[in-house]
C-alpha cells in the first residue's frame, strides 16, 4: 500500500497584487456561498492522520480532495469529469480553496478513487454531517419520514446465457494466462448457438432456443473442469473457479444468487413496482426532517425487510447528530415495530377510539408530509447519481 505525505495547504492570506480569484465572483453564487458555510478545518483535523509518511511525493490537498467528491455529486459528474470541468470552472476552483485561476487538471482521476479508499465509510459520514451542519436548525426536527430505495449496480441484465458466456471468456483469457493449451475453443459453435438463441421468445424458435442455452452451459462446464485439471496445484484463480462452480449448479428457485460475475455481492430486489418487476442492486435506507426537508441519514443494505433497516438508519442518526428523534413516520412497509428506543415509529393504521380527534388529524397531516420523501429520493436518484453505483463490491455501495 502507498502512504503519501500530506501537502501543505495554500495560504489564503497571500494574494495576488492584481487579480483575485474569490473577488473575481458573484458572490451570490450558490457554490460561494457554500464555499465560506464548509468548515474546511474540519475535514484538514480529521483526515490528516491518514497521511502517515513524510517520504515520497506530497499528496493532493485535502480541501481539493473533498471538495471535488462533493461536487461529483452536487453536479451528477463521474470523476473523469469532474476533473476535467474542474479546469474550466472558476467557481469549482474557488470552492476547492484555489487563490488564482488553474488551468490544468487538479490531479488525476483516479486519484478520486483512491481519496474514497483513504477515508472510509467514516470519512464520507463525516461529509454527510457536515451537510447536516450547514443546515443549522433546519437539521435539528425531532419528526424524520423514513423510506427505502433500491441502488441498481452498474451490472447488465442477468440472464443464464449471458453468465455462461462470460463464463466461457474468463476460462480462455486463464487459459492464456497460465500457457494451459485448450482441448477445443468452441469458437464456430458458439457462432452457430447464438444465431439459434435468437427470437427465444418466438413460440416457433422457443424449444430450439432452450437447446442451445443447455449447449452453452454444457460448454462452459467442459471449459472450467479442464481448467481445474489442468492448473498447477498452486494457482491464483481458485475464487473464480469457486463462482462458476457456483453459478453452474445454481437453479431457478435458489437462494442468494449469482448474478454477475464482476459483482457477486449484488442482490435481486422486488419492490412491487408496475413498471420494473426487478432491480439489480442494493437497498438504501433515507432519512428526511418532515417539514425543514433537510436528509439526516442515508444507509447501506443488502437486501433486509424495510422495518429492519430502521435500527441501523437511528444508529447513524444519532452519530451524526449525537441524539435520537422523538418520531419516524414510515409507509406500511416498515410494519413489525413500534418503537425503538426512545423513538417512536408510526405506521398508517386505524385510528384507536382512546386517540383525541386533534391527536387523529396531526398524525394524518404527519402521514401525508411523510409522502414528500418520495420526490426527493426521484431527484437524489436523478440529479445526484444515486440512480446507478459505478463504485465496486460492498465498501462501493457503503459510499
Amino acid at each position: 500500500m502507498q502512504i503519501f505525505m500530506l501537502q501543505s495547504s495554500p495560504k489564503s492570506n497571500q494574494k495576488s497584487l492584481f487579480f483575485s480569484l474569490g473577488d473575481s465572483l458573484d458572490q451570490r453564487h450558490p457554490l460561494y456561498i457554500l464555499a465560506g458555510k464548509v468548515d474546511w478545518d474540519m475535514f484538514e483535523r480529521s483526515f490528516s492522520p491518514l497521511y502517515c509518511s513524510d517520504n515520497g511525493a506530497p499528496a493532493k490537498p485535502i480541501r481539493l480532495m473533498v471538495g471535488l467528491l462533493i461536487l461529483k455529486h452536487v453536479r451528477n459528474l463521474s470523476d473523469e469529469s469532474v476533473v476535467e470541468q474542474w479546469s474550466e470552472n472558476n467557481y469549482y476552483q474557488y470552492f476547492c480553496g484555489q487563490q488564482e485561476f488553474v488551468p490544468a487538471a487538479p490531479c488525476a482521476s483516479s486519484e478520486l478513487v483512491h481519496f474514497r479508499h483513504r477515508i472510509g465509510t467514516h470519512g464520507c459520514e463525516l461529509i454527510l454531517k457536515e451537510s447536516i451542519r450547514i443546515n443549522g436548525k433546519d437539521g435539528d426536527e425531532c419528526d424524520l419520514s423514513a423510506d427505502t430505495t433500491v441502488q441498481e449496480k452498474n451490472i447488465s441484465y442477468p440472464t443464464d446465457n449471458k453468465l455462461h458466456r462470460r463464463m466461457i471468456k474468463k476460462c480462455k483469457a486463464i487459459a492464456r494466462q497460465e500457457g494451459i493449451e485448450l482441448r477445443q475453443s468452441y469458437t464456430s459453435t458458439l457462432k452457430k448457438l447464438a444465431v439459434e438463441q435468437r427470437f427465444n421468445h418466438h413460440p416457433r424458435n422457443r424449444k430450439k432456443a432452450m437447446k442451445a442455452n443447455r449447449k452453452v452451459k454444457t460448454i462452459a462446464g467442459r471449459l472450467v473442469r479442464e481448467l481445474e485439471r489442468k492448473l498447477p496445484q498452486e494457482h491464483a484463480h481458485g475464487s473464480h473457479l469457486e463462482l462458476f462452480r457456483k453459478v453452474l449448479q445454481q437453479q431457478r428457485n435458489d437462494r442468494h444468487k449469482i448474478y454477475s460475475l464482476h459483482e457477486p455481492q449484488v442482490q435481486c430486489i422486488s419492490k412491487g413496482k408496475e413498471h420494473k418487476k426487478y432491480e439489480f442492486g442494493n437497498k438504501v435506507s433515507i432519512l428526511y426532517t418532515q417539514t425543514t426537508g433537510v436528509i439526516v441519514g442515508a444507509l447501506a443494505f443488502k437486501n433486509e425487510y424495510d422495518g429492519h433497516t430502521l435500527e441501523g438508519a437511528l444508529e447513524q442518526y444519532g452519530r451524526l447528530k449525537n441524539k435520537l428523534p422523538e418520531n419516524v413516520y414510515a409507509d406500511r412497509g416498515y410494519k413489525g415495530k413500534t418503537k425503538i428506543g426512545d423513538t417512536n415509529i408510526h405506521i398508517p393504521q386505524p385510528f384507536s377510539k382512546k386517540l383525541s380527534q386533534y391527536r387523529q388529524q396531526k398524525r394524518k397531516k404527519s402521514h401525508r408530509r411523510r409522502a414528500a420523501i418520495e420526490p426527493v429520493i426521484g431527484h437524489l436518484k436523478q440529479d445526484h447519481r444515486l440512480s446507478r453505483n459505478f463504485y465496486k463490491g460492498d465498501f462501493g455501495d457503503a459510499i
